[in-house]
Order: structure tokens, then sequence, then C-alpha cells
């Protein structure tokens, strides 16, 4: 078996980017993986892609801003496999009219509430089967946005990442004495479709010198398998080459200016 064997992983947002090399990295360790998200069809395409035993992947498509999706999907995992090990809060959004000047209301919910409260909600629904085993591992894929507020993600994923970062801290704080554990994964720029949601979406060029989701991932195994006497409570990672993203700033200041 490999470092993750005989654990049960809960992946968010696994249908695409992140999640989806997650799950991928997850099942070549020996894990049995849920994966979610809120469309069926990206996360058959990534179960097909692990190309492992069909009984060592489930697809619980949900809705985990919806309370009752948040039941139904940690109920489901639960009742199939009898425990959840590791859960990856990894799904999020942002909206392209994304700053402070022009920012509605509706969209400020739908970011705080998709970035911010649906880990939440997973998170407590998977607490307290974690408590009866007296392990798990958490894991937050937070954003650099949310330790430097910037133009280029906006005020509402800012706020959010920065909030998840702090419900981390409160998990480990609250939680250590049960064997349960949690980190935030705090990228910098990461060629996902998530980019393409930009005001001004980046170039060919630009995207080359991102992290990749497999990095990333790499990142996130490597907490879920350290021995669960171990912590890392958070993972700075940027690509090696920062690009100047003054020009982009200027856009987007310059749109804002308009509103």
């Amino acid at each position: 078996m490999g470092s993750l064997g005989g654990r049960v992983a809960l992946v968010t947002g696994a249908g695409t980017g992140i999640g989806r090399a997650v799950a991928q990295a997850f099942a070549r360790e020996g894990a049995r993986i849920a994966l979610n998200g809120r469309r069926r069809e990206p996360l058959e395409e990534t179960a097909a892609s692990i190309g492992t035993d069909s009984d060592a992947v489930l697809v619980v498509p949900g809705d985990l801003t919806v309370d009752a999706d948040v039941a139904r999907v940690a109920g489901t995992v639960l009742r199939q496999w009898g425990q959840i090990d590791v859960l990856v809060n990894n799904a999020g959004v942002n909206i392209p009219r994304r700053a402070l000047a022009e920012l509605s209301i509706e969209d400020w919910r739908l970011v705080i509430d998709a970035d911010l409260t649906a880990p939440f909600l997973l998170t407590r629904a998977v607490l307290p089967a974690m408590r009866a085993r007296g392990e798990g591992t958490i894991i937050n894929v937070s954003s650099m946005a949310g330790k430097r507020p910037s133009v280029l993600s906006g005020p509402a994923y800012g706020a959010a990442k920065a909030g998840l970062n702090s419900l981390t801290e409160s998990i480990n704080a609250a939680e250590r004495s049960n064997g349960i554990r949690a980190c935030s994964v705090c990228p910098g720029e990461v060629a996902t479709p998530i980019m393409e949601r930009r005001p001004f979406p980046p170039s060919e060029e630009a995207i080359a010198t991102m992290l990749q989701p497999e990095d990333v991932a790499a990142a996130i195994l490597l907490v879920a398998a350290l021995p669960q006497r171990a912590t890392i409570d958070e993972i700075l990672i940027r690509p090696t080459i920062l690009r100047d993203v003054g020009e982009d700033r200027r856009r987007a200041e310059a749109r804002a200016a308009q509103c």
C-alpha cells in the first residue's frame, strides 16, 4: 500500500484543477476517494482518470452551500466506507466583477458562501466521525489572496480565504486534543479554470509560469501522508518565477474607477 493505504478521503471541487489532481495523487497512494462537486459529469471524468478499482472511488455530487446537500454528501461517504480520514476543502469560486466599486451584494454572498461557509458546513459534518475515531486531517485550500489582499482577486475572495485561514486555526485550537489536525494550503497563481473568470484573463505565456494543479496536490499529499502526530498548520506555495502583474492591476483599477 501507498502512504494513504486504508484511508478514506473526501475531496471537494474534484471535477477539475487542483481537486482532480489531489484525487489522482491520493488514489496513487492507496486512498479510497469520494469526489464531490456540483456537477456529476466532471466528477465522472475524474473518476475515470484515476483508473483504479471502482470500489475505491465514490462520486457524490452536491451543492455544499445547501445544508441538506452537505448532510447527504457526508452521510453517503460514511455509510459507504464507515470513516472519513481526510477532508480536502478545495471547492471555490470567484466572480468576474470583483472590484470593490462594482461588487454586488449577491456576488459577495455567492463567494463567501462557496469559499468560506461551505468548508465550515462540511467540516462540521465530518468532525463527529473523526472525533469518534480519535484522528482526522482537514486540509483547506486557501490562497495567497487570504494573506495579501489584491485588486486581482477582489475583496470577497480575499475575505473568504482569510476567513478560511482563521477557520483552520480554530479547528486546530479546538480539536488537537481529539487527534484532529488542520492545515491551510495557500497557493499563489495556479493554472486552473478559475483564471478564466478574471476580468482580464492571463495570457497563455503567463499561465505557463504559474503553479500547476499537480504542484499544489503534492503539497496537500505531504500534509495528508505525515504521521498523525505531526501537524503542518499552513503552507505558502508560489511560482518560482513571479510574473509582473502590474499591468493587470492597472487595468483592473482603471475598470473599477469607471464604475
